[in-house]
């Protein structure tokens, strides 16, 4: 876990790894070959490098063979076993993972654990750690805090969700909207922060996508 500095709280990385990429054969996303390891540990590597931390992954799909296949080392594995029903599903799981850690401020100190949580897809690895970090570096040290990454000026992850938020979060998601609605209903307090510069917000989900892998 990240120490907390100067009274400021870290932000988590909380990687949605559940899918069981039914467009693809069945092939879980987590295991894709891309530069000569499964996705799964480049997106891991992506939030470390982009200064997040601790780190959450939250499986589904094939998640036995995830763990023996992938490397998952420094980070907290989440199991997911309704991931079936959407990434709302996993999201909630994962806030649930992080808020376990957390402890509410006191006359001692301030909380310990995560002040926010930066939310990353598995299968968009066109996303790196330079959007990571300048997304990350929205959060300001307010557990209010709430931004995302924007292509053109259409919002995309990461997205960062401050930790008074994750009730509400959880609450809202259901299927695969995620997030969406909360964000929706709170829009004039999200921070927009330009990715378009840095990174490519494209999906890995046809057999077609596959060539985007390296």
């Amino acid at each position: 876990m990240q120490p907390i500095r100067n009274g400021v709280q870290p932000v988590a990385g909380l990687l949605l790894a559940a899918g069981g990429g039914r467009r693809l054969g069945g092939r879980p996303k987590a295991l894709l070959p891309h530069r000569g390891r499964p996705l799964v540990e480049h997106a891991l590597r992506v939030l470390r490098e982009g200064g997040c931390g601790p780190l959450h992954v939250v499986l589904g799909a094939s998640a036995d063979e995830v763990r023996e296949r992938a490397d998952l080392t420094g980070c907290t594995p989440v199991d997911n076993p309704r991931w079936a029903d959407g990434m709302g599903t996993s999201l909630r799981a994962g806030l649930a993972s992080l808020g376990a850690g957390r402890s509410a401020p006191g006359k001692d100190g301030p909380a310990d654990g995560p002040g926010a949580a930066l939310v990353l897809l598995v299968d968009q690895p066109g996303i790196g750690a330079r959007a990571v970090a300048r997304v990350a570096a929205a959060y300001g040290g307010s557990a209010g805090a709430l931004a995302s990454a924007t292509y053109g000026g259409g919002r995309g992850h990461p997205v960062l969700l401050g930790a008074d938020h994750w009730a509400g979060v959880a609450a809202g998601a259901v299927g695969d909207r995620g997030a969406r609605d909360y964000l929706r209903a709170h829009r004039a307090e999200i921070t927009l922060v330009e990715c378009g510069d840095v990174a490519e917000p494209y999906d890995i989900d046809t057999p077609e996508d596959l060539a985007r892998l390296e």
